[in-house]
Order: C-alpha cells, then sequence, then structure tokens
C-alpha cells in the first residue's frame, strides 16, 4: 500500500513507518512545514520515500493519513484534483487534545462522513465534540528501545518542548518548586535560558537538545522522569521513559492517569506530592529501579508496537473496504 502522510510528529511517524507499506513524505524546496520530508534526527526505514508535490500528481496513493486541517486542500491539489476520503481512502489523525472552551470544543472534522477520525488517546475522543464523524482510538505504539536504564544520575529528567511559551500547559511554572526536591535535566528544543527565566541556579536546572538515538541514553542516566505536563496529549517521551525502564512522577492530568498504572512511580494532583515523589527516588535507587522495571512491562504490553501497527493494519483495511 502507498500511505501519503506529511512529517508532522517525528515520534509518532517513528513508529508508525516501520509497518509494511511504503511511506510517502511530501517534501518542498525549502523544506517547510508542508514539505519536511524525512526526519532528520530520527531513524526512518527506506520504505520512507520523499515525494514532491508534482510526483504526487501521477502517483499511485491508496490511503492518505491527515493530521492537519488544511491538509485536505492540499492533498486534492498535489493530488492533481483526487479528493481525500472520496477519490482516496483517507483518516484524519488528530494528536491533540481539544483546547479553548474544551467541554464545548468541536472538531474542524465533526460531521464528516468521508473520513475517519483517529485519536491517540481514550481522554481525547472524550474531550473532542466530534459530531457523527465515525471515530476510533488507536493508542500510541513505541519502537522500543531497550531497557537502558541506569540511575546513576540522581537527577530527574524533564523532556519538553518550548517550555517557557507553553508555560502552564506543560507545567513550567512547576519546575521551580519540583527542582528544590530533585535537580532537573530538561531536553527538548528551545529550552535555552529556561533556568534563567525560572530564576533557578544552573545547577538545579539545566537544559539541552539531543537526537532521539541520544536522548534515550541521556535520560535513563537520570533516577526518575519527570511529567508535570498540565493539558497536552498523552506525550510519547513518558512513554519511551517508561520503555526505557525509568520510574515517573507525573501530574494526575489528561491521559496519563490511565499510561501509569500503581507499582510504576507516582501520580498526584498535588505538586508537593510529586516532590516528596522524586525525593524519594533520588534517596532510594533501588526502589527507582524496581519501579522503573514495572514501568518498562506495563508499556511494553499496553504501548508495544506490535499492537500499534495492527490496529493500524485493521482500520486501514477497514477504510479501504
Amino acid at each position: 500500500m502507498n500511505i501519503l502522510l506529511w512529517h508532522v510528529h517525528g515520534s509518532w511517524t517513528t513508529a508508525f513507518v516501520q509497518g509494511p507499506h511504503t511511506y510517502l513524505v511530501p517534501v518542498t524546496p525549502g523544506r517547510d512545514p508542508d514539505g519536511l520530508g524525512r526526519a532528520r534526527t530520527f531513524t526512518w526505514p527506506d520504505s520512507v520515500r520523499e515525494v514532491t508535490p508534482e510526483q504526487l500528481r501521477d502517483a499511485p496513493v491508496d490511503l492518505v493519513v491527515l493530521q492537519r486541517p488544511h491538509e485536505m486542500q492540499l492533498a486534492e491539489r498535489w493530488l492533481g484534483g483526487r479528493r481525500p476520503g472520496r477519490d482516496v481512502p483517507a483518516v484524519y489523525l488528530e494528536h491533540n487534545a481539544p483546547d479553548g472552551d474544551v467541554p464545548r470544543t468541536r472538531h474542524p472534522f465533526t460531521d464528516r462522513h468521508d473520513v475517519t477520525l483517529v485519536h491517540v488517546t481514550h481522554f481525547n475522543r472524550l474531550f473532542w465534540d466530534c459530531g457523527t464523524t465515525r471515530t476510533e482510538v488507536i493508542e500510541h505504539g513505541i519502537v522500543d528501545p531497550g531497557h537502558l536504564y541506569t540511575g546513576r544520575l540522581a537527577r530527574a529528567a524533564v523532556v519538553v518542548n518550548e517550555p517557557v511559551r507553553r508555560g502552564r500547559y506543560t507545567g513550567t511554572d512547576l519546575l521551580p518548586a519540583l527542582a528544590e526536591a530533585a535537580p532537573l535535566d530538561v531536553f527538548g528544543m528551545r529550552t535555552e535560558g529556561l533556568a534563567e527565566r525560572l530564576g533557578l541556579p544552573p545547577d538545579r536546572c539545566r537544559t539541552t537538545e539531543l537526537p532521539q538515538h541520544e536522548l534515550h541514553g541521556a535520560m535513563a542516566e537520570r533516577r526518575l522522569y519527570l511529567h508535570p505536563v498540565r493539558w497536552t496529549s498523552l506525550g510519547l517521551s513518558l512513554l519511551e521513559a517508561m520503555h526505557l525502564g525509568m520510574p515517573v512522577v507525573a501530574l494526575a492530568t489528561t491521559e496519563a492517569v490511565e499510561a501509569i498504572p500503581p507499582g510504576t512511580g507516582t501520580l498526584s494532583t498535588r505538586p508537593e506530592v510529586l516532590a516528596l515523589a522524586a525525593r524519594r527516588y533520588l534517596e532510594e535507587p533501588e526502589a527507582a529501579a524496581e519501579d522503573g522495571a514495572r514501568a518498562r512491562q506495563a508499556a511494553l504490553q499496553r504501548y508495544g508496537l506490535k499492537r500499534f501497527l495492527d490496529d493500524w493494519e485493521r482500520l486501514m483495511t477497514e477504510v479501504r473496504t
């Protein structure tokens, strides 16, 4: 099968393209957001092919995976007038939780009969108003990085992109108090200057950006994974940390309450409880390793790659028949 999808979410796409198909990823001369092409910091198989808009006009496409509202019109134009959902089977993949007036947030693809709307968490499906559009949930899958955990550094790992801009969404305002309990290593894009913005000494909040193949090893050296996120979809970095064998300390918000079972870490809506849990892991490395091992088994069972790819195969077969 030839599947057209844009490079929007590198971590999610890395799992999706492990399937048995050919994946057509648009590329433009400037590699703008509508034409990023193949990932440069993730490892993708050769079955992922870069295609220009001109090449797509006559390219055989069996399925379109839409991820942003404007891609519906973009795909029709680049496919030479073939309409996703009518002339070519299509699904719309929603990565995010709703925003704004959440209880009444209507999805951009509400009341559509030409596409299936796929959510990555049950929480997202619950909170989006999708009207009569057919909806499915296919939970995340992770390419297993292996049980790399050592926890040799008595520090907490945090993975977040743009923590200053995203602020309360990602719990950035909670970091100063949490940094008193455990020094933080914050990994992600545009994290520079975070310690200064939060008024933290450099040793209590260090920041860096690493490619994924280096990030996993660096995370696994930290004693625990801290997830202070208030309102986003379920972060793939959290699931990757669990696969690595890290114990997790997380706000009990969005889908985290489903992803983190008892015995794998601490969930609470009280930041002071999270601070106590982080301090305990620093003081009891054996307990951290034991909880991390259970976190890995839980993540492998629920968010394993085979289950993820099997779920997508089932859905893709249904929408093409």
